[in-house]
């Protein structure tokens, strides 16, 4: 299938590894440019010469950087066609051990770097009648996931700001949808520690799912054909969702 992204552009925000990497590479592989950010100068240097993509340090969780990154993506390559916000995973941790100070933190590191590029990159959107905004969240914002509070609060809200906002814009041939991943096989989940076995005896699929299987559904959300897919929370998750 012709996804119709052949010299679209687009911003793929945390796109220096795991699954904004490989969403990059699948938008690349259609013909797109592409841009991407993360804060690791060296990681993202790396990671942009290995696809052939725009590399634009960023760290997120800086007040106004996502606005700044979009538009800098913006000259770059020229106006977007296609947004893909990546944040990174807040910090584990319990409600009893988490203060003000990281709830702060991650309001601004994955609410307000949501809002801020989503604001820099729409009015174009509208004002050409085509865009994609894709927002990556998790299966915590539908099923809270043991000792990630700071994740399963403001992910959840942010689909209700992808379905408040689709209705907002549809008129204007502009998509808001988020897309979920479950259990990946990316430094996130090495990070979390978590024990592969057990997860892969939960997953339906009975496997942990790979970052270009991700990638594939997000290419295809952010594509010409899905242009009537909007408002939507979409798992994929190997039907973990309906297992747990």
């Amino acid at each position: 299938m012709d996804l119709g992204l052949k010299q679209r552009r687009a911003l793929v925000m945390g796109g220096s590894r795991g699954l904004g990497q490989a969403i990059a590479a699948a938008l690349l592989a259609e013909g797109a440019r592409v841009a991407i950010c993360a804060r690791d100068a060296t990681r993202l240097a790396a990671s942009a010469a290995q696809l052939g993509a725009e590399g634009i340090v960023c760290d997120l969780s800086v007040p106004g950087a996502a606005e700044a990154v979009t538009r800098e993506a913006e000259r770059r390559l020229g106006a977007l066609d296609v947004l893909v916000v990546n944040t990174g995973g807040p910090p584990p941790g319990l409600f009893a051990d988490l203060g003000d100070a990281a709830w702060r933190a991650a309001f601004e590191g994955l609410w307000m770097s949501s809002v801020g590029a989503i604001r820099a990159a729409l009015p174009g959107m509208r004002a050409r009648r085509w865009g994609r905004v894709l927002l990556i969240t998790s299966v915590a914002a539908r099923e809270p996931v043991p000792n990630l509070m700071l994740s399963n609060s403001l992910r959840a809200g942010l689909h209700g700001m992808v379905n408040a906002l689709s209705k907002e814009v549809a008129a204007d041939q502009v998509t808001v949808n988020a897309l979920l991943p479950g259990y990946t096989l990316t430094e996130r989940l090495e990070e979390l520690q978590l024990d592969q076995t057990r997860l892969t005896a939960q997953i339906p699929a009975r496997r942990i799912g790979t970052p270009q299987d991700f990638a594939a559904v997000a290419a295809f959300l952010v594509s010409q054909p899905a242009g009537y897919i909007t408002g939507q929370a979409l798992a994929c998750d190997g039907g973990l969702l309906q297992s747990i």
